[in-house]
């Protein structure tokens, strides 16, 4: 199976258009058109839906996708093994959208003013997914927060995954501005929790402290950003758990009141048996850090 027919099927899946793909390729819409029906042949079944010149993936195509990143990503892990210190080589880097917000833009100018010829390539997504992409190998590394049912169950070592401790994250619950003489959970009014999708560690701990599964009279407002959940609770409409660390980034650290949770680690986590020679030295600087 040819890596190049991979990387345009990615690219197509991607982009859902075949004039988009070739754009983004440099490759002439013919040409990708053709290697995706070359693909299919291989395969022997249809990868793409095609209705009314609008483009989706089939079935058997969102099932391939995964392997075919995979199988790319393979490859790339090869190539940076054998060249060794010949190539700068690159990590695919996942991360919460706290650690990338707080704790990753010190960490990565001193990564790059060491290592300038190692590329770097970060997503944000909730720990319980980036976990999910190490693993698969989708991603080289991922900067999550566990919660006490993964620790108690090792689940990380469950998946064959190693971990380091790296950061320690003080966890607030941001409180609205009719709740600021409120000094314990038990006297909050709001029943409105503003977090992440789930899968997000601090969201599953949030429903743990403020006990929301026990009851009915809890919604949860779910938002793609800090920034969103901060002008929620500033707007007097809910309440959010956030790190202390992301907090003091806003002004609204010095007018809004908080509560103190619980104390929480930032962990790095990378497969096991699987490290590049891009990898191991982000780890060194990630363990200078510490």
């Amino acid at each position: 199976m040819n890596i190049e027919s991979l990387k345009i099927f990615c690219c197509v899946a991607d982009e859902l258009s075949i004039t988009r793909a070739a754009e983004r390729l440099g490759r002439a819409p013919s040409n990708v058109t053709t290697r995706i029906q070359q693909l299919e042949s291989e395969v022997a079944t249809d990868l793409f839906v095609r209705i009314n010149k609008r483009l989706s993936l089939s079935h058997a195509g969102e099932q391939f996708l995964e392997y075919a990143k995979r199988l790319i990503a393979l490859e790339e892990e090869a190539k940076q093994v054998v060249l060794g210190e010949q190539s700068g080589g690159s990590v695919r880097m996942g991360s919460m959208e706290s650690t990338a917000a707080s704790r990753l833009p010190q960490l990565l100018a001193d990564f790059t003013k060491r290592f300038s010829q190692v590329h770097v390539s970060l997503k944000t997504a909730p720990s319980s997914r980036l976990i999910d992409e190490v693993q698969k190998g989708l991603i080289d590394c991922a900067f999550v927060a566990l919660h006490a049912e993964q620790i108690a169950h090792d689940e990380l070592d469950d998946r064959t995954l190693n971990s380091l401790p790296v950061w320690q994250e003080d966890l607030v619950l941001l409180l609205p501005p009719n709740e600021a003489g409120v000094k314990d959970i038990t006297q909050l009014e709001t029943r409105t929790l503003a977090a992440f999708a789930s899968g997000c560690t601090y969201r599953k701990i949030a429903e743990t402290v403020l006990d929301i599964d026990a009851s009915s009279e809890w919604c949860v407002q779910e938002l793609n950003s800090y920034h969103a959940m901060i002008a929620c609770v500033a707007a007097g409409h809910c309440v959010t758990l956030l790190p202390r660390s992301v907090l003091e980034l806003s002004p609204a650290a010095k007018t809004l009141a908080s509560l103190n949770c619980q104390t929480i680690d930032t962990y790095l986590v990378w497969r096991q048996g699987h490290l590049t020679p891009a990898l191991s030295r982000l780890i060194d600087v990630v363990k200078d850090t510490l």
